[in-house]
């Protein structure tokens, strides 16, 4: 049993030391960090998609949205997580007319570390926007408050 919770322990320390989110979250590259708390960091996306292009993503290592379930602490950090990307982009493009924050789903996220994309549009060239769609079941792109709406904390009876 010993042997099983270690290896399980040795396992997750070398996925997050691959994880470059991980190493971000730890200050562990030249990243600029837009915004670091004690749950979330944020930062520019390294290939923008819009006129302005953040990523908000959590210290610890969650792989994806499917990771998340309907408990207090998955939605308080994906609200925290939105919080911290509008503030961004309402103090770092306030003209923008429109904003937009989503997850993208697997198999269609490109890194596995759960990350929000924060845009000020327009997007950078348009047909960007196609990286940004919903596919439905098939996944792609999910609204963060359709999200938060999908794991809004049951009700105690």
């Amino acid at each position: 049993m010993i042997d099983a919770v270690f290896k399980s322990v040795a396992m997750e320390a070398a996925l997050q030391s691959s994880c470059i989110f991980c190493q971000i979250a730890r200050s562990s590259t030249s990243t600029t960090l837009l915004h670091k708390d004690d749950k979330i960091v944020a930062f520019q996306d390294i290939n923008p998609s819009a006129f302005r292009h953040y990523l908000v993503i959590p210290i610890e290592h969650i792989p994806t949205v499917n990771d998340l379930q309907r408990r207090s602490q998955d939605f308080s950090l994906v609200s925290h997580m939105l919080n911290v990307g509008q503030s961004l982009l309402q103090r770092d493009a306030p003209h923008a007319k429109h904003y937009r924050f989503g997850f993208h789903r697997p198999p269609f996220n490109s890194v596995n570390h759960l990350h929000l994309h924060c845009f000020a549009l327009p997007f950078i060239p348009r047909w960007k926007a196609i990286k940004y769609m919903s596919l439905g079941p098939f996944g792609g792109f999910i609204g963060a408050e359709k999200l938060m709406q999908r794991i809004i904390p049951s009700s105690p009876l």
